[in-house]
């Protein structure tokens, strides 16, 4: 009887702390799909919204704390985002200050690319005909396919000089200097944080990132971050003063 007592006692103990462990674990779950910086620290935060998110309600999301939003616009020398002439146009209701972001593909010619960005990136990219131009912020080069991918010495070589032909091009069009959103996986083959003089914006959820060697402008602080005003989670992005 004293090995039965004892072995349903050792079982109950485990089913509590297994309880005790999925309660915590889901508790975690929730913190991490809810949190935001501190509003002392990031006075200014806001959201990157492309295709994949759907029909996004803006000036829902200016309710719940976005101040700013960055809109996916082009990729590459063809590809364009199936939703950036919606969601330019819906911006006009919400009057949030945004900015356009371009994917940069390293083994595509810099003015083929450029020729994209400013096909579909009006100058001072407004949005729809009747509503007020809200604040145009500076665009963004996101930087994550790594040089090594295009299976080119001359392209790894040459990766800096396209690059900067690519920016002198954009930045012309856009009438200021462009951000940097570069990914750990390019900085850590190219080093292009110190070779490039632009602002950054860095990746990396909830724990601020350093892999850049200098400090960052913007900051994709929570990935998938739930609302209660969108379907589908959505990028947090948080400046620094």
């Amino acid at each position: 009887m004293g090995r039965k007592k004892a072995y349903r006692w050792r079982w109950r103990v485990a089913a509590a702390l297994l309880l005790v462990v999925l309660v915590g674990g889901a508790w975690a779950w929730w913190q991490a799909q809810h949190w935001t910086p501190a509003r002392e620290k990031y006075a200014v935060q806001g959201v990157l919204v492309g295709a994949a998110d759907g029909p996004v309600d803006f000036r829902a999301l200016a309710a719940v704390g976005a101040q700013f939003v960055y809109l996916e616009a082009s990729q590459g020398g063809e590809h364009r985002d199936a939703r950036f002439a919606a969601n330019l146009a819906a911006l006009g209701e919400a009057g949030l200050p945004f900015g356009v972001v371009h994917e940069y593909d390293p083994c595509v010619p810099a003015e083929r690319q450029a020729a994209n960005f400013v096909t579909i990136v009006p100058r001072g990219a407004g949005p729809a005909q009747g509503h007020a131009s809200p604040a145009l912020l500076p665009p963004v080069i996101a930087l994550d396919k790594p040089a090594s991918a295009c299976g080119d010495p001359a392209i790894e070589n040459g990766v800096e000089a396209e690059l900067t032909t690519f920016l002198n091009q954009v930045e012309g069009h856009a009438g200021q200097p462009a951000i940097l959103r570069l990914s750990e996986r390019f900085q850590a083959e190219t080093g292009m944080a110190a070779r490039i003089e632009r602002n950054l914006w860095l990746e990396g959820g909830w724990l601020e990132p350093e892999y850049a060697g200098r400090p960052f402008t913007l900051w994709t602080a929570n990935p998938e971050l739930a609302t209660e005003v969108t379907e589908r989670p959505v990028r947090w992005v948080v400046a620094q003063q």
